[in-house]
């Protein structure tokens, strides 16, 4: 059996690794050399679902370079008011609650850390960067053929579009799904946490996530990212590394094939993952901003996105104003709908490809890589005969949907509450959540599916 993959990002890395551990002969196409999207240094919170998908996929050397520069969420997450009062705090104890040992726990790691480690280990026959993908066809004998815009052609049994939310292969094969605009846009930038800058923010902007709830419509999500003190290449077998490591140091290879041809902007990124940082994202309307806000300057967006804050705590605008204007920029949402079943082929998807959703949930990569275990363990019982291949992938696509569906709702519902301007039901959330705060029973109940 010969599988090809369309897309080299998170998903479909971890899909070949999976396949490649199995056996079975993988090969993945990506349209670009260096993908602009890993380049952004913002951090990915892997819920247990995600690192166990991980874990499983990944060979042991890749899994210790994640284990050792991958930080634990130890801060929790919050809510506040706009006036830093707060409301909740989910902490590491409550967090931890369904954790079950080292593999399946809360982490957060960098795009381009995770980039690093997904790029280790394949063979040249194996990752294809710079081959863009245009169409594919069925062919005699149940096979599939890929055509690339260099004008080559790639035959497998089973072409697998992990190739992001405009997926060409989704395009072909699914015409009529198409993501729709939430209506949502969000204004987003990072406050570097040097020395200087950590002293003017209050501690609770310095650790961990939180959400800040102001009385009407608009809402604020901040997280700190601090880089692990750990060296990624003294990891041990057991992913553990040694005390008084390098800052995060992935070596000179660590970077993946593409590491040579990396440009300034690439190395830039690099350079400013390793520094720690506080990511805003100010939520709103996008009926309520300037009809000219996407073509805005970072610090034309900062300013704007302070406009909105008068008579917020001091440190929240403390943190927007010292935001750096290269990194502020403008996120528009935009989900799937629910997805309905299709008959099965020797044609799949995964990832954002088929189940793109907005980050308001923070489960996307998460979802990818438990698609890329599922369709792994479906496609190992298919190279060992005991299933039929279009049927392995029926079950595949029939369990995936099940759970992105879940993700997509609650994405999209928190999108939505985040800019609704109904006064009452907000009031009425900031409320259940000071009670929680103050019933510790409530709240273990509220927040008990966040463990798993």
């Amino acid at each position: 059996m010969r599988v090809l993959v369309i897309g080299g990002g998170i998903g479909g890395l971890c899909l070949a690794h999976g396949l490649r551990g199995a056996g079975i002969d993988v090969e993945v196409c990506e349209r670009t050399r260096v993908r602009s999207d890993w380049l952004q240094g913002y951090r990915i919170h892997l819920n247990p679902d995600g690192c166990r998908a991980l874990h499983r996929c990944l060979p042991a050397a890749n899994w210790a370079a994640f284990d050792a520069t991958a930080g634990s969420d130890e801060g929790g997450f919050s809510f506040y008011d706009q006036r830093l009062r707060r409301l909740a705090v989910v902490d590491r104890e409550l967090l931890a609650a369904g954790e079950c040992g080292p593999v399946a726990r809360h982490r957060s790691v960098s795009r381009i850390r995770l980039r690093d480690v997904l790029l280790r280990g394949f063979d040249p026959d194996v990752l294809h960067e710079g081959r863009e993908f245009v169409r594919y066809e069925h062919i005699a004998g149940g096979r599939v053929v890929a055509h690339f815009a260099d004008g080559s052609t790639a035959v497998a049994d089973l072409l697998v579009g992990a190739d992001g939310s405009n997926s060409r292969v989704r395009g072909q094969y699914l015409p009529e799904l198409r993501r729709s605009d939430t209506g949502v846009l969000n204004i987003a930038g990072r406050y570097p946490l040097t020395e200087a800058n950590a002293a003017r923010l209050p501690e609770a902007l310095q650790w961990g996530a939180a959400n800040v709830i102001p009385p009407r419509s608009d809402w604020m999500f901040v997280a700190a990212w601090r880089t692990p003190r750990r060296s990624v290449e003294g990891a041990g077998p057991d992913g553990g590394a040694p005390d008084g490591g390098a800052p995060d140091a992935a070596g000179p290879d660590a970077a993946g094939p593409d590491a040579a041809g990396q440009d300034a902007a690439g190395q830039d990124a690099a350079r400013a993952d390793s520094e720690d940082y506080v990511l805003w994202a100010y939520a709103a309307a996008r009926s309520t901003f300037p009809a000219d806000v996407a073509a805005l300057d970072g610090a034309a967006l900062r300013d704007l996105a302070l406009s909105r804050m008068d008579g917020w705590a001091d440190g929240l605008r403390t943190l927007v104003a010292g935001a750096d204007p290269a990194t502020v920029d403008t996120v528009t949402l935009r989900s799937m709908p629910r997805l309905t079943p299709w008959p099965a082929s020797q044609v799949t998807l995964l990832g954002d490809a088929i189940h793109n959703m907005t980050p308001m949930a923070g489960i996307g990569a998460n979802t990818a890589l438990r698609d890329a275990s599922v369709l792994r363990d479906a496609l190992v019982e298919v190279a060992a005969g005991r299933r039929e291949l279009v049927a392995a992938v029926a079950e595949y696509e029939e369990q995936m949907r099940t759970y992105a569906n879940r993700a997509i709702r609650l994405s999209l519902d928190n999108a939505r509450r985040a800019v609704s301007g109904a006064r009452l039901p907000r009031l009425a959330f900031r409320s259940v959540l000071r009670l929680a705060e103050a019933v510790p029973p409530l709240k273990r109940a509220m927040f008990s599916d966040l463990g798993t």
